[in-house]
């Protein structure tokens, strides 16, 4: 979960950094008093490096998020399949571990007699 405190007229800038990094806002309230504006959002963990950056950089320094973590949600679509978001994933992960980018099939595993 992402809490994002910010100027009222930074809010498009945010909106638009969490939706490239497929962000879910959940709740927007203004700060009683202030000026600000308090944006509540889901966040990928595996999108969260270096969205502070960006952030900042859409908003021209001028929202300030806290990032903590909120739950487990698990990722659709099947990780066998190379077009899902999952199989894209599994493939980036081996990839980066130096494995063949296809998980190899159950013929693998199985002691030929």
């Amino acid at each position: 979960m992402v809490e994002i405190q910010c100027p009222d007229d930074a809010v498009g800038g945010i909106y638009q950094c969490l939706a490239q990094r497929r962000g879910l806002v959940i709740g927007e309230e203004p700060i009683a008093g202030t000026p600000l504006v308090m944006i509540k959002s889901y966040l990928p963990v595996g999108e969260s490096f270096g969205f502070t950056q960006a952030l900042r950089a859409a908003t021209s320094g001028r929202a300030f998020p806290q990032c903590v973590f909120d739950h487990w949600e698990e990722l659709a679509g099947d990780p066998l399949v190379p077009t899902t978001q999952a199989g894209t994933l599994a493939q980036a992960i081996r990839k980066r571990k130096g494995l063949k980018p296809e998980i190899p099939g159950l013929d693998n595993f199985i002691d030929k007699l």
